[in-house]
Formats: C-alpha cells, structure tokens, sequence
C-alpha cells in the first residue's frame, strides 16, 4: 500500500510538470496573457485536484496501518491464549504432583498428630497420678502401649521429612502459578523495564510438561540489565522457540528410548542481550530455512502446530523491538536460535 502511495505521488508530480512545460511552451511561443492565465488556472485545478486525492489516499493509509497494527496485537493475544490453552493439562498435572504427595504428608501428620496427642494425654496422667502418689501399674502400662502405637522413633525420623517435602511441594505449587501469572499478564501498552532471565526461567517453568519426557533443560544465564521492551510479547516468543526446540527432539529421538538436551544462554552484548536456546533435535534442511518465517508454513503434523509461531516470533523481535531472530541448524544436528534485542529499544 506505501508503494502504491508513491507510484500516486510520482504520478501527480509527472502530470504537474508536464502542464508547467506546455505553459512555458505557450508563453514562449507568443501566446497572450489570458491564455498563459487559463493554463495557470487549469493546472491550479489540476494541483488541488491531485492534492485532495493524495490527502485522501494518506487517510486510508493510515487508517490500514492501523487496522494492520491491530490485527497483529489480536492475534498476538489470540496466540498467547491458544498457548495457555494448549499447556493447560500439562500445567495441571505439574500442579497436582506436588499437591498430591503434600495431601499424603499432610494426612499422615494427621494421623502422627492424633497419636502424639493420645501418649501426650497418658503421660498427663501419669504426672497428676504421681503428684498424688497414687502411679497404678495399669497407668504405667497404658503409658507403654501409648508409645508402642505412636511409634516414637519411627516419628521423629519421618515427621520431619514429611514437613520438608510439604513444603518444597507448596513452593513448587506457588512456583507455577507465579510463572503462570507472570506469562499470560494483560499486555501493557508501554514498555517496561524487564529482567528477561527471569521470564525465561518463569516460561520453562509452564512449559516444562512440553518437554520433561523428551529433554534435558541447560541453562547458562549471564548477567542482564534491564531491558525496556514489550514482556508479555518476548514471553511469548520465548515460548514458540522451546516448544519448537522439544517438539524437534521428540521427532528426532521417537522410539529410541533416550533424552535429548535443550540449552538456553542469555549474554550481554554491547547495547544489546542475546538469548540463544539450542536443541539437539532433527535440525532442518535448506529448503525449510528458506521458508521458516512464511506465516502458516510448518513442518509439524496437522494438530501439533499452526505455522504462526515463529512469524509472530520475527514480528515480535525485529518490529515491535527493532532486534533480530536468526538461527544456525544443521540436519541430524540441531537448531539454535538467536534472539538480540536492544536494552532500550526505540518505539515502534
């Protein structure tokens, strides 16, 4: 559409200079006055007439830029959604593991509670009988079954133990739901400030269903300053690339029983960090790295992918950010990707 706007510029200008030449012609060639004024009059028609048309077509121009800008904010939102939506039942199971074992922690506590609470109760006893002087052999015995049922030993042993692994399981919970919420947050209009180490940790973190059976995860964090850039948008992209980089291992490595290695590196580089993530999965050949931008080209089986991702990806880095979304791959070897984005960012 800017093309075409400029071919309408060049266009009006052709036609203006070709009526200022037959003026010139005109007057040169002797014409009188009144002529040389009604050409001038025709080409100021022609001028206005031209201008009013430009102004109109600016209008419209702007109005698809801003039609154009808000189809890609919805569809970045759409996709963010489709995400959340697709890791839903991946994240649930990643909740409900450590819900599962603090609920038997938590009812064997229970239970070690009522025990304690019952010897507790007997030795009261024992105590109020001793102070009278009045210590029965059936009280003491009622003492040493108490202790044989609470099993003393055993719940110093594993009491602690139990209470540890609560707690790492409510920590693992609180984990997830904080990356959680940090992910899917409503897009801010403006820029913020940004510590993309963590929205990498927090992203492998709800992405971890993806690729757990598949991967190993390697992270390499260097150290960032903040970065003023469009979070929830990186957050997504960020995404796209680990999901993309477990689904490849798990082509590369179907059946054959073993686990692939995915590695993420963050660096600081000039004015600019790079997030590299790396996989060792089936790599891709030339002609699929011609067309990996396309929108809607994949190479994923029908369910698995809508070709989107990595276009939204490049939209994200190189149009919103002013970065750059490059990659080195070599068949049966592996891709990595590399995202550079500047620390502050111009607006788009």
């Amino acid at each position: 559409m800017a093309l075409n706007l400029e071919e309408r510029l060049a266009a009006a200008q052709r036609t203006i200079d070709a009526l200022m030449r037959r003026v010139e012609q005109q007057a040169t060639s002797g014409e009188t006055a009144f002529s040389v004024l009604e050409q001038n009059i025709a080409l100021e028609h022609v001028i206005a007439e031209k201008t009013r048309e430009l102004e109109a077509r600016r209008q419209d121009l702007q109005e698809a830029l801003a039609t154009l800008r808000l189809t890609q904010s919805e569809l970045l939102q759409a996709q963010k959604l489709e995400s959340v939506g697709r890791l839903a039942s991946g994240i649930a199971h990643e909740i409900n593991t450590p819900i599962q074992f603090v609920n038997d922690n938590v009812h064997f506590l229970q239970g070690a509670f009522i025990d304690v609470v019952d010897l507790f109760e007997k030795h009261r006893q024992v105590r109020t009988a001793a102070a009278a002087g009045q210590v029965s052999p059936e009280l003491v015995r009622a003492v040493d079954e108490a202790e044989s049922a609470a099993d003393l030993g055993y719940l110093l042993e594993n009491v602690p133990k139990a209470i540890s692994r609560s707690i790492e399981g409510l920590e693992r919970v609180a984990t997830i739901v904080r990356s959680l919420k940090e992910f899917a947050h409503p897009e801010k209009k403006d820029r913020g400030q940004a510590d993309l180490n963590r929205a990498l940790a927090s992203t492998l973190t709800i992405a971890r269903n993806e690729y757990k059976f598949v991967a190993e995860v390697e992270t390499d964090y260097g150290e960032l300053p903040l970065v003023s850039c469009y979070l929830g948008q990186l957050n997504q992209v960020f995404l796209n690339i680990i999901v993309n980089a477990a689904h490849a291992i798990e082509e590369a490595l179907r059946g054959k029983g073993q686990m692939g290695l995915i590695r993420v590196e963050t660096r600081h580089e000039g004015d600019s960090v790079r997030i590299s993530v790396s996989d060792s999965g089936t790599g891709m050949s030339r002609e699929i790295q011609e067309r990996l931008f396309e929108p809607f080209f994949t190479t994923k089986e029908v369910g698995k992918g809508t070709g989107q991702g990595l276009a939204i990806s490049r939209a994200v880095v190189v149009d919103k950010h002013g970065g750059t979304l490059t990659f080195d791959s070599e068949v049966g070897r592996g891709t990595t990707f590399h995202i550079r984005i500047p620390i502050g960012s111009p607006a788009p």
